[in-house]
């Protein structure tokens, strides 16, 4: 069971994956998180540097699509500025959003990564839905109430991870 918290790929950050390897790998769109995967939970929009992966991804033929447990104003404020689609209030790790994600996106599962900070919810979604996962540490070091109760067990699950030597990488918190 624990198993499908484990992550395909883990690094640092978004910027840490490159659109020449994901191409390399058949990869032609991302499902990503929103909050303290991309930016932190309390941003309310893209940093310069976010600007540059997405229009790497965009040139790379990657399409990019949000899919946040936050609500519609939070998720739209942010995605439209920059032209992501998105879907708000996602109820991840349920797998309607990443089905519909997928039909949205015009692409098959197996062309498709899911990123996300969160063991609990991103991972164990995507890695339930059947898409290659990758969990990035959070952007920020602080988390809003339902995340904080998350991360307590996402510790849990991480230390045996680690213990197991299946995840080397140490948090930075």
């Amino acid at each position: 069971m624990l198993r499908k918290f484990l992550p395909s790929r883990h690094v640092k950050s978004i910027y840490d994956i490159k659109p020449s390897e994901l191409t390399a790998k058949g990869v032609k769109a991302i499902i990503t998180d929103l909050d303290n995967t991309l930016v932190a939970w309390d941003r309310p929009d893209a940093t310069p540097e976010l600007l540059e992966w997405f229009k790497g991804m965009k040139e790379a033929g990657i399409k990019v699509l949000i899919v946040s447990n936050n609500n519609q104003k939070r998720v739209s404020a942010f995605s439209h500025p920059i032209d992501i689609p998105y879907i708000f209030e996602a109820r991840k790790p349920m797998g309607r959003a990443f089905r519909q994600a997928i039909k949205l996106l015009n692409v098959k599962k197996e062309e498709t990564v899911v990123i996300g900070d969160q063991l609990l919810t991103d991972i164990f979604g995507g890695n339930r839905s059947g898409f290659y996962t990758i969990l990035v540490l959070p952007v920020a070091q602080t988390d809003g109430f339902w995340t904080k109760f998350n991360r307590r067990i996402e510790r849990r699950i991480m230390n045996f991870f680690k213990r197991k030597g299946l995840i080397q990488w140490e948090e930075n918190k």
